[in-house]
């Protein structure tokens, strides 16, 4: 209900009744309540005006600190709506103010600031409400109607309070319409009085409680704290003041609280006879107690609802790490006390990642709540549980005699995680990855015992998953050369320590050289001679791919462009590009201005990518795919048929060519000449029209088979193990020799596939076609 100044009596807030503010009286009728919106952006304040004109209310706007102050100094306002990060001075500086200068005025917090202790600081402070932006605008109406209505109460107390002297009537009409509880105790703590709050409030009627002591609504729990305040016989300032004490209410009461009681706050003071005829018959005049309670449950539950939210996960409901390291601390303090071990796990789940892409991030989040609610069943009561962010979790096990006893626990989890979780009507599989630390085996310190405890689960994560592991030192040593890898590779462009081993591609119908893989290769100033097995997953871990590819796909296009100078026009070069390529806005534009920046032919470019880009059917990696299609850039998928392979994806995708994989050509031997899976992924390539490649070829029988199974283009080290720039500039020279000088272009003779022979030890290109 809306606070109608019209229907009010007559008053204003005041201790006394002074001539002026008898004047002040008589002008009630035309009052308006004030609201003043504090906030430094102006969207905010207009958005604010907006919900609130139309109300009857007077509506200032400030957008500093001590433009409010100064407008406080000069007029009366009923409301701040107050955020707390101002330009000049805090919020809460303002709220100081208004408490040490005795403004009567409430106050809303209306903040975007997320710090907890900010939030109870300005409850404690005297708020009336602490209100998070962005808010609910039919929440902050209620709010502000609330506060103003209960102005208007307080406002009406206070008047009918200074008027006490001059009617009982008026007496009577402010106790009964107090929002507060009022009473009156006789001096052996039994009720004589008591407003009609009472009902509404603890759903006693009056009639119940005359004569019955305090203690019948008393909690239990809070007798012995409320006994000095009921009790009360001082009427100075060390009176009971603001004390808070449980009530509790009518069994038979419509209303529902939370375990049956209530919060109060209480002040109370002694009554005594005036007309007592001297001080030493004074005690004996004492005559009981009144009291004043007002309901702060909602706020005590605000206070308790900010308290959890600092120490506890929203999602999960579970303790967040703030909570978790306190424990933690006192658990590893306990252990260096008393003895015994304490044991940290670090959990991760394996795959969630793709549940979230692909079902939703609320699909997701209910998947973590079943998560939680499974790892609950598998701690013992001491345990504690906490999320650490994302799907990620750590579990506390305190008080632990054999190490092995957090083993248990982990083979638990991972039984569980056999069970598939049922959300939203959908059935999902997922594992977990946990990694232990022990202390004081592993740390005696939280930060420590974390690290390890992590660096063991992704130790798990790197040996496949769904397991659990110990800490070991040497992890940390395997952690430590990791992250120096990682730091000497952000160096490696810089400092030119990369190079391009080019392995070639033979057409043997044709007996000729048709292309070249550019294979990177890290010239490491400690370690030598790196493949790409050893750092590229950590490149692109570390966000380092881009730049890397970058520079593979320069070099590679400038090296191909002075071959061909030298007359070698029909070579196409392969460059491997990492899925995550397909992430980047301008991938495509990457590789076109090379090609024209090269002068290249873009046929004679061959972007190899593997199988698992083809499982990101997304319409963005199918664009850019068609995008070089359509530019004449060749498309190969690497090591086809070793992953997710599928017919709808060589029909989706605008691929030019498959590669077999060299897990399928090495079964080939004497005695194993047949494989299905070989002649299946041929026929599939003829059939799709595709150009087909072997990889890793190695002895003349395998490729003798391919041959006749159909595939003429080949590479291995059959013919020539990936060898530097100079090598096969070298070679080919030599090759060029021995062409006629009317052939404008490089086709490889016989003699000169007998020198690359020879690097491989192998013989001539004759006695490799002839068994």
């Amino acid at each position: 209900m809306l606070f109608n100044p019209s229907t009010a009596p007559k008053g204003l807030i005041v201790n006394s009744l002074t001539p002026k503010k008898m004047e002040q009286l008589e002008c009630w009728d035309e009052l308006l309540q004030t609201i003043l919106i504090v906030d430094d952006e102006q969207r905010m304040r207009s958005s604010l005006r907006t919900l609130l004109e139309g109300n009857g209310w007077d509506i200032l706007e400030c957008r500093t600190g001590a433009e409010a102050v100064t407008t406080m100094k000069s007029r009366t306002v009923d409301l701040i709506l107050l955020d707390i990060n101002l330009p000049d001075i805090s919020g809460l500086d303002v709220m100081e103010w208004v408490a040490n200068n005795n403004i009567s005025t409430s106050v809303i917090v209306v903040s975007g600031d997320d710090n907890i202790d900010s939030a109870i600081f300005a409850l404690r402070s005297g708020a009336a409400e602490y209100v998070r932006k962005p808010y609910e605008p039919e929440e902050i109406r209620r709010k502000v109607e609330n506060i103003l209505y209960r102005r208007h109460l307080e406002a009406s107390h206070s008047l009918m309070t200074s008027r006490l002297e001059h009617s009982e009537l008026m007496h009577r009409f402010l106790v009964e319409s107090s929002p507060d509880l009022i009473f009156t105790l006789d001096h052996s703590g039994c009720f004589t009085f008591i407003n009609g709050r009472i009902e509404s409030l603890l759903g006693y009627t009056r009639e119940e409680l005359i004569g019955a002591c305090y203690e019948s609504i008393v909690h239990e729990d809070d007798i012995e704290k409320a006994h000095y305040a009921f009790n009360e016989r001082r009427r100075d300032s060390r009176a009971t003041t603001n004390l808070e004490v449980r009530l509790k209410r009518n069994n038979n009461c419509y209303r529902n609280f939370k375990n049956n009681s209530i919060v109060v706050m209480m002040s109370s003071t002694g009554i005594y006879n005036d007309k007592c005829p001297s001080k030493e018959l004074y005690p004996h005049c004492f005559l009981g107690t009144y009291g004043v309670a007002r309901d702060i449950t909602e706020r005590k539950i605000a206070e308790e609802t900010i308290a959890f939210q600092a120490f506890h996960d929203q999602l999960t409901r579970l303790p967040n790490q703030r909570l978790f390291k306190d424990r933690l601390e006192v658990a590893i303090a306990h252990s260096k006390r008393h003895g015994g071990m304490v044991g940290v796990m670090f959990i991760d789940l394996d795959r969630f990642k793709i549940v979230n892409d692909t079902h939703g991030h609320a699909a997701g989040d209910e998947l973590l709540k079943c998560v939680a609610h499974r790892l609950r069943h598998c701690m013992r009561a001491v345990d504690t549980l906490a999320r650490q962010g994302g799907d990620e979790f750590t579990v506390l096990l305190p008080d632990m005699v054999h190490a092995e006893d957090a083993a248990i626990i982990a083979q638990k989890i991972l039984n569980e995680f056999n069970l598939p979780f049922l959300v939203s009507g959908q059935t999902f599989y997922i594992s977990a990855s946990i990694g232990i630390a022990i202390a004081p085996r592993d740390g005696d310190d939280i930060d420590t015992l974390l690290k390890n405890a992590d660096i063991a689960m992704y130790k798990v994560k790197s040996c496949g998953k769904n397991n659990f592991k110990f800490f070991t030192p040497d992890m940390d040593v395997c952690n430590y050369k990791r992250i120096s890898l990682e730091n000497e590779l952000r160096q490696a462009i810089s400092n030119s320590e990369f190079e391009l081993f080019y392995q070639p591609q033979i057409d043997i119908s044709g007996v000729r050289i048709i292309g070249l893989e550019a294979l990177i290769r890290w010239r490491h100033p400690a370690h030598g001679l790196l493949n790409p097995g050893d750092f590229i997953d950590l490149a692109e871990e570390a966000g380092l791919i881009d730049g890397i590819t970058d520079w593979v796909l320069a070099e590679a296009c400038r090296q191909l462009a002075h071959w061909q100078k030298m007359g070698l026009r029909n070579l196409r070069m392969a460059i491997n590009v990492s899925p995550k390529e397909f992430e980047r806005d301008d991938m495509v534009e990457q590789i076109t201005s090379q090609i024209q920046c090269n002068h290249l032919p873009p046929d004679s470019l061959e972007i190899e990518i593997t199988e698992k880009i083809l499982l990101r059917d997304t319409p963005s990696v199918i664009h850019k795919m068609r995008m070089l299609r359509d530019r004449g850039v060749r498309i190969s998928v690497d090591d086809f048929g070793t992953c997710y392979s599928s017919l709808n994806y060589l029909r989706q995708f605008p691929i030019s060519t498959i590669k077999i994989d060299q897990s399928f050509v090495r079964d080939l031997s004497e005695e194993h000449r047949i494989s299905p899976i070989i002649q299946a992924i041929i026929g599939i390539a003829h059939g799709f029209g595709l150009h087909l490649l072997a990889e890793g070829v190695e002895t003349r029988c395998q490729m003798k088979t391919l041959h006749e199974l159909g595939c003429n283009e080949m590479q291995g080290y059959l013919f020539s193990k990936a060898v530097s720039a100079q090598e096969v500039e070298h070679l080919m020279r030599r090759a060029l020799s021995h062409i006629p000088p009317q052939h404008d272009e490089f086709i490889a003779q016989p003699h000169f596939f007998s020198n690359m022979a020879a690097l491989n030890g192998i013989q001539e290109h004759s006695s490799l076609i002839t068994p």
